[in-house]
């Protein structure tokens, strides 16, 4: 973390938009503030591409009277009703709104809004780390106003709201989820009277709709280290009331001294190796709910102990209901994490067994461009605290990585294409879509994937007839 002082600060300031603003603000004698996030990350030396501009006045004066000085390249949009405006100048973004003071009922976060002083409008902010302001008049520009001692805050890496938490998170519950996702993302602590209001009003969360929820939910899961987030989350009981399928991955049973893993935990560290692979938002979902199944699939045998048999097809079929319930996107990235849940498998067991060319066939067409996630996804799921174990995996899945890239090379599986197709198989047979016509397909299917067979064309027709012959169906014309 930088410490600043009025003069460094002043020198952080030095794009020509924040002088420009100063002008305009002087001119028409208001004071002028750049707040928040912004503030923040200057002395986290994060990029921070937002400006927020809170004026004690109108904020749409300042934001169309620095829009007309700076015609023709910059672009205004006024949205009276929130009492904003945006102005975009050379790709810098920046919000201006009037100082504002807020009051809010009990069953909405939308606020009752009246204009305030700049006092007023930090009191609103939700933590303390928010509410820093520097000033942009020229009389005091690059001075900082920092009433709740958020720079202290910053340097002591914590969480704090300005008041009383439990009003913070009571006036709008969805802060809840920002003050877990901002202790996430900057690995701070949330500091302990905050996070004892948590707890307390952790049902407050009720009212907050499912987007605004998964919205703050895909960011913890976005940042570095999301196992953070979740277990904050479930600390403060927000995690059972938010996504429960999660929680019921909890917990060891052990019967006969046979024990299984805590899967909850085994979950976040997956979680964590694939964050460590790749920023890709649905490949870590996937990782997140790769075992999603396991408490449908429990049972427990004599013979082998805990079993968790075809968890990864029961977790495949929950993922619908749960991008549904979350409000998430129901299209091709839903159906890519189904894809991953649903094989994850897959290549472990190749890995722990021999690997052959029909298996490895089988996984790239079923795979097919997504098979490097799913490799990565796999290897993230090797957590065995046995170290031979866990490198003998390893190794393996390199093998199986080696002979992905040779049949892919030589065969051309992915994403493949049969010279022979169900429209053909009908018209060679004179059939109408049915069982048959299905069964045939597979069987073409099977003898390119599983046994090699050439996909040509002619190979696949004469190879369906001698498969049709054996069910009793003939071709409508003499081959």
């Amino acid at each position: 973390m930088l410490k600043l002082t009025t003069e460094a600060l002043k020198e952080k300031l030095q794009s020509p938009i924040f002088h420009r603003i100063s002008e305009v603000s002087d001119e028409l004698g208001m004071e002028c503030y750049v707040v928040g996030g912004y503030v923040r990350d200057l002395f986290l030396e994060r990029p921070s591409k937002d400006i927020d501009v809170v004026v004690v006045g109108s904020g749409i004066g300042i934001a169309q009277a620095l829009a007309d000085r700076l015609k023709p390249h910059a672009q205004l949009a006024v949205f009276k009703n929130f009492g904003t405006a945006q102005l975009k100048w050379h790709g810098i973004e920046i919000e201006f709104v009037g100082a504002r003071k807020e009051s809010y009922s009990h069953d909405s976060r939308k606020p009752i809004v009246e204009n305030g002083t700049l006092e007023d409008d930090q009191n609103r902010r939700d933590f303390t780390i928010n509410a820093m302001a520097i000033c942009l008049n020229a009389a005091r520009f690059g001075e900082l106003v920092d009433p709740f001692d958020g720079l202290y805050d910053l340097e002591d890496g914590i969480i704090r709201t300005p008041l009383d938490p439990d009003i913070t998170f009571s006036d709008d519950p969805l802060r809840m989820m920002r003050c877990v996702r901002f202790a996430t993302q900057l690995k701070f602590q949330i500091e302990d009277y905050t996070f004892d209001s948590l707890c307390y009003m952790r049902e407050r969360i009720s009212i907050i709709s499912r987007e605004r929820i998964a919205d703050e939910l895909n960011k913890i899961i976005l940042s570095d280290q999301p196992s953070r987030g979740f277990i904050d989350l479930d600390r403060c009981g927000l995690l059972p009331l938010i996504f429960p399928e999660i929680v019921s991955l909890q917990g060891i049973e052990t019967r006969d001294n046979r024990s299984h893993k805590d899967n909850f935990y085994h979950t976040l560290e997956v979680l964590d190796n694939v964050s460590r692979q790749s920023d890709n938002l649905w490949l870590r979902w996937a990782a997140l709910l790769h075992d999603i199944g396991k408490p449908r699939s429990k049972r427990w045998n004599p013979a082998q102990g805990w079993t968790f048999h075809n968890h990864n097809y029961i977790g495949e079929k929950m993922i619908p209901d749960i991008f549904r319930k979350m409000k998430l996107p129901m299209n091709e990235k839903m159906k890519y994490v189904q894809k991953l849940v649903g094989l994850h498998m897959r290549p472990i067991v190749i890995a722990d067994d021999e690997v052959t060319d029909s298996a490895i066939r089988r996984l790239l067409f079923e795979a097919g461009d997504d098979i490097e996630d799913l490799m990565i996804l796999c290897e993230a799921d090797i957590t065995s605290k046995n170290a031979e174990k866990k490198q003998r995996f390893l190794d393996n899945f390199q093998l199986v990585r080696q002979k992905l890239k040779d049949i892919e090379e030589k065969d051309h599986i992915r994403n493949m294409k049969f010279a022979f197709t169900g429209d053909d198989i009908m018209t060679l047979f004179n059939l109408n879509p049915s069982p048959v016509i299905g069964e045939l397909k597979n069987a073409i299917k099977e003898a390119v994937i599983e046994h090699g067979m050439s996909n040509d064309y002619d190979t696949l027709r004469t190879y369906i007839i001698e498969v049709a012959a054996a069910k009793g169906v003939r071709p409508t014309t003499s081959d």
